[in-house]
């Protein structure tokens, strides 16, 4: 009996250290005064960032400066801009963090027309040089085209590609809510150097988008070393059904295709970081940025000075609302994220080998729509406690918090406890990526301003409550 009672007594209390150890459940981590508590914060947040509409202006201003491609002088251009914003506004440090990048450039001559039809000879096609895409050497390169649409049908038809232009006639999937990229975009990054390995002479891709035009979409384009380095472009949507309908009709039709792009040495640029430092944990950092490189169609208003901008406005709310931090709000604008990383490598290495703790990072990549959900990169427990502020969060708009991946920005910071995406709505996105399409015009300050607010609702509740 004596020791059927020690025994209970041992269970009882190893369940007592269970129970003390163990996280909260979600309905036990806030109180329904701290969730209506928090719930007026993130509508201050609201409130403020659309009245005062104050990170929509300081957009216009970053546009106006123009393509921001890394090793470009407008690259240097904003970089020096955003380093005086944030002295500006307020930011306890600011600083510019060195980083070498790759600097290319595509040139003024784009040129692409069908000859050798009987039908429609020296017609133009619009099309724009893939970001990194080598010159046609000031020749006029010219061949036969193949229309592929999978890699699978590049494989199966390798002994006729040979000496030919390969078109690949892939189009974004229309039929998806969202996703649609995820099956396209390795055509462009891997396509010419796939093509190239079966003799191929060059690459046309059908624009990936979502709109109904012409304006060709860019993107980086992937060689590898030990294969042969063919000219890519990509061609309108409109000028790529007229391909189509072409090749169908005259398989043996050629394109004549020009371009004088060209690399550079790698170029000095910087990441602008600055910081608001933590009243009570100033050692625990959360991290929130964009890329403040973009392509060179367009000003990368949507693409992504949206980001840079709603990164440094959660900051300035904080500031506006007088709200001191627990612990130290950074906002990093990447460069170098459209074609090399540079910039994410650069300051990843930094935050895993400082004595600073990352407890989150934060990432605004995927446009100015209204709010939507966050994409949460961490351990199951992490992802409930965030999960459990759903209803803090639905006041800016967040319908959702899931795991999934962050961005290639703060996917970089391997020591963060977790690394977030932010994750508007995207139904528009893809009318305006990488394309003469993204333009400030586009952005609509409520949807904007929103995503400001979304953002810092979580990163205040990350800074109360942590992680």
């Amino acid at each position: 009996m004596k020791k059927l009672t020690s025994l209970s007594a041992t269970i009882m209390f190893v369940l007592a250290l269970l129970i003390i150890s163990s996280p909260k459940t979600n309905s036990q981590s806030l109180s329904d005064k701290q969730i209506t508590d928090y719930k007026n914060v993130a509508n201050q947040f609201v409130r403020k960032a659309l009245e005062d509409r104050k990170g929509y202006f300081l957009l216009k201003e970053l546009t106006d400066i123009g393509p921001r491609l890394s090793g470009s002088p407008n690259s240097i251009k904003a970089i020096h801009w955003a380093e005086k914003k944030m002295k500006e506004l307020g930011f306890d440090k600011v600083w510019l963090q060195p980083v070498m990048v790759p600097h290319w450039e595509r040139g003024n001559i784009e040129k692409a027309k069908i000859v050798s039809s009987k039908k429609i000879n020296n017609r133009n096609l619009v099309v724009r040089a893939l970001g990194g895409s080598i010159a046609t050497d000031a020749k006029e390169l010219q061949g036969k085209v193949i229309s592929i649409k999978s890699f699978e049908e590049l494989r199966e038809k390798q002994e006729l590609v040979k000496g030919k232009i390969v078109f690949y006639d892939r189009p974004l999937d229309q039929g998806l809510y969202s996703g649609g990229y995820g099956g396209v975009w390795n055509y462009r990054v891997f396509g010419a150097d796939s093509a190239a390995k079966y003799g191929a002479i060059g690459v046309l891709l059908r624009s990936i988008t979502t709109k109904y035009d012409n304006n060709p979409h860019t993107g980086v384009v992937f060689y590898a070393d030990q294969v042969k380095r063919i000219p890519a472009v990509s061609v309108g949507y409109l000028d790529s059904d007229f391909l189509r309908q072409a090749l169908k009709e005259e398989p043996n039709l050629e394109v004549n295709l020009k371009l004088n792009s060209k690399w550079f040495e790698d170029a000095p640029s910087y990441n602008v970081i600055g910081e608001i430092t933590g009243s009570k944990y100033p050692d625990e950092v959360i991290t929130v940025g964009g890329h403040i490189d973009s392509w060179d169609l367009g000003v990368g208003a949507n693409d992504d000075g949206t980001g840079c901008i709603q990164s440094m406005e959660v900051l300035d709310l904080f500031k506006r609302l007088n709200i001191a931090p627990q612990r130290t709000i950074r906002c990093v604008l990447f460069i170098n994220e459209e074609n090399g990383s540079r910039g994410a490598e650069a300051y990843g290495n930094f935050a895993d080998s400082s004595i600073q703790v990352t407890i989150a990072a934060m990432e605004a990549d995927a446009g100015s729509g209204t709010p939507r959900d966050f994409s949460v990169d961490s351990d199951s427990l992490t992802i409930e406690k965030i999960k459990s502020w759903l209803p803090i969060l639905a006041e800016t708009g967040i319908l959702e918090v899931a795991k999934g991946g962050s961005g290639a920005d703060v996917g970089r910071i391997k020591s963060a406890k977790a690394r977030i995406g932010y994750g508007p709505d995207g139904q528009r996105y893809f009318d305006y990526h990488h394309s003469d399409n993204d333009q400030f015009s586009i952005i609509h300050p409520r949807e904007f301003e929103l995503g400001s607010a979304a953002m810092a609702t979580l990163v205040f509740m990350i800074d109360r409550e942590g992680l």
